[in-house]
């Protein structure tokens, strides 16, 4: 992010002389041991390397090379030394990144660069903030550990766009929005090392309506319909270290409206709309990114809702499935109910409630998304231009659900979009 104009980023250091010993840590998942509980050797430093080591280097340097190899040999902080520092650093909040990049060349470089992002992910350090929209150009941050909320610049776009379906989706550090101008699809891209918005990036094949799901600096997208409408069978992939696209084999059926998930290692598209009659489809099909193929797995999709209640609704007037994994178990959010899926049995099991007050219209205007080790759900209660969105989370790892609040305030509109971010 940039230093001190970063909208997202308080200024939580009085002085940018306070002793490292001082700041504040957080709470991280790892892939190892929590480190409260975990041997000498989790806090044993690693050797890092220099920034410029990322970079291709040639025969010749430049000044700014120069400069830069001078910036990169500092320690950091001295009295110990650069590997520790950035040990120190991986374990900070990224709330605190801002203010850190003030403190010197070296510290703004590793931040602004994305080159912590990228050692974190090495050692398993990954937080979890949550993106949403309940206004049609403007986007907010939450973030759980200190339950903040946060303004991202508004979004420039023109009308069409603004009036456009949208979906969204987080990878790496950036939240990407899609959706359509006048002539062609659009592709908004929001990155939190800059805290500002571009365009100009296009699918290999672009569409709306797809199904979507990101993991770690990679995100792959499925479905959906051309520009013509045309539903599609195909699916492509994001790398957003480089920011390229890779067409992957298509689907075995076209399906829009559909939802995806990553699950043991593999994607996953569930239910959405296809076939000559355009009825709901309530098979998934499986990409394993290994052997490149599809499988087809029936009776994926959780249900739609208002089967309960005997509702009959055209197949679009349904949003598409609720559905998210932590741990790689795959949860949904059907009704009222929250439900949870047998991978041997291929069957859902009705687990428990959602918030009381966690309404929607046919799953429209509901948030149900996996934010580290836990489910949250967004929504509220609206009544005669008022309402309420509310934050709420639960661990299925600690029981049946027992969902906390996390965070409430005034919106007069639903929940339009959303995404969890994790680096």
């Amino acid at each position: 992010m940039l230093e001190g104009r970063s909208c997202l980023v308080p200024r939580l250091f009085g002085s940018s002389c306070q002793p490292e010993s001082q700041w504040p840590f957080m709470p991280y998942r790892s892939s190892s041991k929590h480190p409260l509980d975990g041997s000498e050797d989790d806090y044993r430093p690693l050797k890092y390397p220099r920034v410029s080591d990322y970079r291709e280097t040639t025969g010749e340097q430049s000044d700014d090379d120069r400069a830069r190899q001078s910036s990169d040999s500092d320690p950091l902080i001295d009295a110990i030394g650069r590997d520790m520092s950035i040990n120190c650093l991986i374990r900070c909040s990224r709330s605190d990144y801002g203010s850190i990049a003030s403190l010197n060349k070296s510290f703004r470089s590793l931040i602004r660069s994305g080159e912590i992002y990228k050692l974190r992910r090495q050692r398993g350090v990954i937080e979890h903030w949550v993106y949403f929209s309940c206004h049609l150009l403007e986007w907010e941050a939450f973030d759980p550990i200190r339950r903040r909320w946060m303004h991202l610049p508004r979004m420039p776009s023109n009308d069409c766009f603004m009036c456009s379906d949208k979906e969204s989706l987080a990878v790496g550090t950036e939240l990407l929005v899609f959706g359509k101008e006048v002539m062609s699809h659009v592709i908004y891209r929001y990155s939190i090392l800059t805290n500002s918005w571009s365009s100009g990036m296009t699918m290999n094949a672009p569409r709306c309506l797809f199904g979507s799901a990101s993991r770690g600096e990679i995100a792959i997208l499925a479905g959906g319909c051309d520009s013509q409408g045309g539903i599609l069978s195909s699916a492509e992939m994001y790398n957003s270290e480089n920011q390229r696209w890779e067409t992957l084999p298509s689907m075995n059926k076209p399906r829009k409206m559909c939802s995806a998930v990553f699950m043991d290692g593999k994607f996953y598209v569930i239910g959405g709309i296809g076939g000559s009659d355009m009825k709901l489809l309530t098979c998934g099909e499986e990409y394993d990114l290994e052997t490149k193929k599809w499988t087809e797995i029936p009776n994926m999709s959780p249900g739609r809702s208002g089967a309960a209640r005997g509702v009959e609704m055209p197949a679009a007037a349904e949003a598409p499935p609720l559905v998210a994994v932590v741990n790689n178990e795959l949860y949904a959010a059907v009704d009222m109910e929250v439900r949870k899926y047998d991978k041997e049995k291929k069957s859902w099991l009705m687990v428990g409630a959602l918030p009381e007050r966690a309404v929607s219209m046919n799953g429209w205007g509901l948030a149900f998304r996996a934010c580290g080790d836990r489910l949250i759900v967004i929504g509220g209660p609206r009544t005669h231009g008022e309402g309420f969105i509310e934050l709420n989370s639960w661990v299925p790892s600690e029981g049946s659900p027992q969902w906390n609040m996390l965070a409430q305030k005034h919106s007069v509109n639903f929940v339009y979009n959303c995404a969890v971010m994790g680096c």
